[in-house]
């Protein structure tokens, strides 16, 4: 074999050996992959019972209640079509009607998701308390901004 050939041999074999792991990753992380729906989009993909989702949108306004201590019954909707959750826990602090929110969770009925974690959204000028204070204090606080 010639210095080239070797060389063409190497390359061609390592190109492969990529090319194989590359869709060995795909192939395993299919089964982990969790995609965000919309209400609308979960009501026409029409998932099966028992299947991990994640669904976001905003909480529909008088839908909140809660049952006991920890657990509450909510709708979270896309303003076209709505998604009826139940959660076990304590909700996040920014968490209530008419704000965004991430749900993770089981599909327990076709319109229905028992969550397992909830995550709540905010816009892009949300400060901590804290912070806003300390601002406030050292007069570097600015209320309009674009």
């Amino acid at each position: 074999m010639s210095l080239r050939f070797q060389r063409l041999f190497l390359i061609l074999v390592t190109f492969v050996l990529l090319l194989a792991a590359v869709l060995l990753i795909l192939f395993n992380s299919q089964k982990n992959i969790i995609f965000f729906y919309t209400p609308s989009e979960l009501i026409n993909e029409k998932p099966k019972v028992g299947q991990n989702i994640r669904i976001g949108g905003f909480v529909k306004e008088d839908s909140l209640k809660k049952i006991t201590i920890n657990s509450y019954e909510f709708e979270i909707t896309d303003n076209n079509n709505a998604i009826f959750v139940y959660y076990n826990g304590i909700l996040p602090d920014l968490f209530r009607e008419g704000q965004g929110a991430v749900v993770d969770g089981i599909i327990e009925k076709p319109y229905t998701i028992k969550a397992t974690n909830i995550y709540a959204k905010h816009d892009e000028n949300y400060m901590p308390a804290s912070i806003k204070e300390d601002l406030e204090k050292n007069n570097q606080w600015k209320k309009n901004y674009k």
